[in-house]
């Protein structure tokens, strides 16, 4: 699936050359494939596709919200997850152009991959939450570091954050903390701030939401799929996007039931991009010698850590298999 979305995410015009690839004389496909398209179609069509077809009787929720607050065994499930997400949050939040579905995806990936049991996920496992939403919380918070210290925004967000602060007259850097301290720590301080009004409003606006799941599924279908289908053409203002959606619900359908998640080709799809732009400067600089990766302190670090990182994975599965054919 990371290969599919490495495939997908070279559709378009090349970053060079402007050479149009994979396109199919489609003239939308010019500037490839958005990801709202790949993430909706995938998850809301393909997801509303699956359901329609269920024929398991759902009932309309009914009951009424207890407490908001976790229990102590919630707790327990929670921490570790917790730990996880946010130190993958944290490493995605210093790399520039990686957004915080990056990290929530990649921290749902390995909740799921170090799991004893990882059939829970996608039925209520609060492991598959937590972990998710401390790792979007902390790629968030982590994107104002490589932009207050080395004045380089990491995101989109950060982008017109830096183009604020320059005309303001503050030039991010090593010595902004020295230099403008108040803009630092105000920054610091209105985080909590942000967090704590988060807490206050939504905890009001729960009931709001539960209400939401009182709705007919008969209804509720239907307008997932229309507002489904106004988000996506209001993005581009092309009625294309709308009819590839579809198309990529029904491969989301294909996808479910050969057992395949579609969480990893989102994640080849935003990164493969980025990876061919970065290989193919690398390249340039090198005239073309592949061994300027292995001969860089930097990028050899990376390539050992992605190797050890293969490993820690691959091994449990490699161990399973080994039980069954002695067993």
């Amino acid at each position: 699936m990371v290969v599919l979305g490495l495939l997908f995410g070279v559709v378009g015009s090349d970053v060079d050359s402007g050479v149009k690839r994979f396109c199919f004389d489609i003239y939308e496909l010019a500037d490839g494939i958005g990801f709202v398209v790949i993430a909706v179609g995938v998850f809301a069509v393909g997801e509303i596709i699956s359901n329609l077809s269920d024929p398991e009787e759902r009932t309309i929720f009914t009951s009424r919200v207890g407490s908001l607050y976790p229990t102590l065994q919630d707790m327990k499930q929670s921490l570790a997850p917790i730990i996880r997400g946010t130190a993958l949050g944290a490493f995605f939040g210093v790399l520039p152009g990686t957004g915080p579905s990056i990290a929530s995806f990649a921290s749902y990936m390995v909740e799921k991959k170090v799991a004893k049991d990882p059939s829970r996920f996608g039925h209520g496992a609060i492991e598959g939450v937590a972990a998710p939403e401390a790792a979007n919380n902390a790629d968030a918070q982590c994107k104002f570091i490589p932009m207050l210290t080395l004045g380089i925004p990491a995101s989109g967000t950060m982008a017109l954050m830096l183009g604020a602060l320059m005309i303001h007259g503050i030039t991010p850097g090593p010595t902004v903390m020295t230099q403008k301290p108040d803009l630092f720590w105000g920054l610091v301080a209105s985080m909590w701030i942000g967090n704590l009004m988060l807490v206050v409003l939504n905890l009001p606006l729960v009931g709001l939401w539960v209400s939401l799941l009182k709705v007919p599924y008969r209804l509720l279908f239907p307008a997932i799929m229309v507002f489904s289908a106004i988000g996506i053409y209001s993005s581009n203002n092309v009625s294309f996007d709308v009819y590839l959606a579809a198309l990529f619900g029904v491969l989301g359908i294909a996808w479910r039931m050969l057992g395949c998640s579609p969480v990893p080709l989102l994640l080849g799809f935003v990164l493969g991009p980025m990876m061919e732009e970065n290989l193919r400067r690398a390249l340039q600089v090198s005239n073309g010698d592949p061994s300027v990766f292995v001969t860089q302190p930097i990028s050899l670090a990376f390539i050992i850590v992605t190797v050890l990182i293969l490993i820690v994975m691959v091994l449990p599965a490699v161990r399973n298999r080994r039980g069954d054919l002695t067993g």
